[in-house]
């Protein structure tokens, strides 16, 4: 009635450039996930495998910042734990996992004191 049977056995046969096509629809797909992992993912993994890296360094003398805003000196390491002393006579055990920033220990004079 509103097809004819040969129009719909024909409507199932693929045409001959399917494969181009298919793939031509799929390339701006592909170059944004290049573009993504090249703008993001990949400076992402770098900064933190050298956090990952300045975290397992950790020296006594070091200063760390933990991740909820204490400055503190590293006063013994631990494989999973500093010690670390936050004000004089005041030691506190800090995980590795929270801590921030790693500064490292001056190793010359105080200027001025």
């Amino acid at each position: 009635m509103f097809a004819s049977p040969a129009y719909a056995q024909a409507a199932g046969a693929a045409a001959p450039g399917a494969a181009a096509s298919f793939l031509v629809q799929f390339a701006p797909l592909i170059f944004i996930f290049v573009i993504f992992y090249f703008l993001m993912i990949r400076p992402q993994q770098k900064k933190m495998k050298e956090h990952r890296e300045a975290i397992n360094a950790v020296q006594k003398n070091d200063q760390i910042v933990t991740a909820g805003g204490l400055i503190a000196k590293v006063i013994k390491v631990e494989e999973n734990e500093v010690e670390a002393e936050i004000a004089p006579n005041v030691k506190v055990k800090i995980v590795k996992g929270t801590i921030a920033e790693v500064r490292r220990a001056a190793s010359g004079k105080p200027a001025n004191d």
